[in-house]
């Protein structure tokens, strides 16, 4: 089974930009889809973007143009490009691995504050 760490969270400003790092123990190729999700305080986990092993790539529409993901196959990582960070996108971030099964990872904290 597929392991995955996320990595780069941190507190920034509002306008400010982010990398987070999702680093899988296995071939990213290898893995059918990889997701981007979030989950704010109080409220649902919420999907931000995903990454098929072909390379193709989707966003969420409210957040294209601000969130972009990109894979990074010789380091095995899936990495999402956030800009123009708001308040709102304060929340735990999470990828996951879907093959056979789903897995997690343990998330990494962003928090957009002045």
């Amino acid at each position: 089974q597929v392991e995955l760490v996320e990595s780069g969270g941190g507190l920034v400003q509002p306008g400010g930009s982010l990398t987070l790092s999702c680093a899988a123990s296995e071939s990213i190729s290898s893995i059918p889809i990889v997701n981007w999700y979030r989950q704010a305080p109080g409220k649902e986990r919420e999907w931000i973007a995903l990454v098929y092993n072909s390379g193709l790539t989707k966003v969420a529409d409210s957040m294209k143009g601000r969130f972009t993901i990109v894979r990074d196959i010789a380091n095995n990582l899936v990495d999402l490009q956030m800009n123009s960070l708001k308040p709102e996108d304060t929340a735990v971030y999470y990828c996951n691995a879907v093959s056979r099964q789903i897995t997690w990872g343990r998330g990494t904290q962003v928090t957009v504050s002045s």
